[in-house]
């Protein structure tokens, strides 16, 4: 059988350049006819390159291994058990959560409780000044409270040539009933000696038209 330089390296998977050079080196049978090259196979040689041909599909199924086959039940199983893992996530991630939410919550707490404490502690602070603050205006307000009103009450309470008993008077005053007290104790104090009292049918009387009694409603 005769077969071209193509027709050759199709059957025999060989390039031209490799069969030229074989030819050169008169490593092929070969025969030119009106110019053309015609290379001269024998059956058995038709026959050796179709063993070699079987024997490296052979060669190549050895060596080369199978891909195992990818069911629908692997499929499943695999994503069954990626469901799974992630489930465990969700719950470890939910338990990570509620264990964040209770440590702030009892954060939120503590620091409400401090705060409440340290309010009460100021209440109790601020209501101790206020009552010591409110003790020192009750015995600085006599004084205060006499001499502002006294110019006034006077006038009012008073006339030309006419007594005013002290208890009228003293009810007159804008000041407390324990400045009263005071006041009234100093004058039963010293109305036996004291010229500015008169005592009549036991009750003190004032004459704010001669006499001038500011000395005795002081604090």
């Amino acid at each position: 059988m005769r077969l071209t330089i193509d027709d050759y390296s199709k059957q025999f998977k060989m390039s031209k350049e490799m069969i030229k050079s074989r030819l050169r080196a008169k490593k092929i049978d070969y025969e030119i006819e009106d110019g053309i090259t015609y290379i001269v196979v024998m059956d058995n040689e038709r026959k050796k390159d179709g063993l070699e041909k079987i024997e490296n599909k052979q060669v190549v199924s050895q060596t080369t291994p199978l891909k195992p086959r990818t069911t629908v039940a692997t499929v499943l199983s695999l994503y069954q058990k990626e469901n799974q893992q992630l489930k465990e996530k969700i719950i470890q991630l939910e338990q990570k959560i509620d264990k964040l939410i209770d440590d702030k919550e009892q954060m939120l707490r503590f620091e409400r409780d401090k705060i409440e404490e340290l309010y009460n502690h100021k209440d109790e602070q601020l209501k101790t000044i206020l009552e010591l603050i409110n003790q020192k205006l009750i015995l600085e307000q006599p004084t205060q409270m006499i001499h502002e009103i006294e110019e006034e009450n006077v006038t009012k309470l008073s006339k030309p040539n006419e007594l005013i008993e002290l208890k009228t008077y003293l009810k007159g005053l804008d000041i407390k009933s324990n400045v009263k007290k005071v006041i009234k104790k100093r004058f039963l104090s010293v109305c036996n000696n004291d010229v500015r009292i008169i005592q009549q049918n036991g009750k003190l009387y004032l004459d704010f038209s001669k006499y001038d009694y500011s000395d005795l409603f002081s604090y």
